[in-house]
């Protein structure tokens, strides 16, 4: 049986969510803020932490920077609440290392959905992130172990979730990867706001190449339909 972490200072939300996630065979335990929340990740090492944004004294963002900081609990799935709906809050989640993201107010049913996709990703291991060889296509190198980008012998560290697609379009190369299959293959399900979230994480990626790639552009945009990996660059303008 999965354990899973709830932090959430509005103790409402925090027992409705326990209560269905319960009502779902999961062993749920909770936190009403951020410094309890951590210290219990440290302790009780759940399969998924459900962590809230706004919290008093300690925020959400907080709490996940020292989830991914600590080596025990680096690794452990988080999927970030909140009830700010804007692309600013979403980047700075997801480049702590969030790992989803669902907006309140929100269905159970979704909550559940995306519990079990994000579960079933990280304990499955057959994703691109679980590669143990070395992937080389053009000037690019994926190194697994470490979630590193290499160009031309430049390396930049990147998410685990920015290098599980990234090795997605490697494995596609030349090839367009829609908005949908990346959302599918990465993240385990499709939802409503797939183009935002994806577009969040190409962002990221696109500044960590920019800054070992030497001018080149490596990832192209196929408006209407997704994106394609260019592993030798293109020295004009990408978009």
């Amino acid at each position: 049986m999965a354990k899973i972490l709830v932090i959430d200072d509005d103790t409402s939300i925090n027992e409705l969510i326990k209560v269905n996630l319960e009502l779902a065979y999961y062993n749920v335990i909770t936190a009403f803020d951020g410094n309890k929340g951590y210290a219990l990740a440290k302790q009780e090492l759940p399969d998924l932490i459900i962590l809230d944004v706004m919290m008093p004294e300690v925020d959400g963002y907080t709490v996940a920077k020292r989830i991914r900081e600590n080596d025990s609990t680096k690794d452990i799935p988080i999927i970030m609440l909140t009830a700010l709906n804007m692309l600013q809050n979403k980047a700075q989640g997801f480049n702590i290392g969030v790992d989803d993201y669902l907006v309140k107010p929100f269905e159970m049913e979704e909550l559940l959905m995306r519990v079990k996709a994000l579960l079933k990703r990280t304990n499955n291991i057959p994703k691109s992130v679980a590669v143990k060889e070395v992937l080389t296509q053009g000037d690019i190198t994926l190194i697994p172990e470490s979630y590193t980008i290499e160009i031309k012998g430049q390396k930049t560290k990147v998410t685990p979730i920015e290098f599980d697609i990234v090795n997605l379009l490697m494995q596609n190369y030349g090839n367009m990867v829609s908005s949908a299959k990346i959302l599918k293959d990465v993240w385990g399900y499709e939802a409503d706001d797939a183009v935002e979230t994806i577009r969040v994480h190409m962002r990221h990626i696109r500044t960590k190449l920019d800054k070992i790639s030497n001018g080149k552009k490596y990832i192209e945009t196929i408006y209407g339909g997704g994106y394609r990996l260019i592993p030798e660059g293109l020295t004009e303008k990408v978009k």
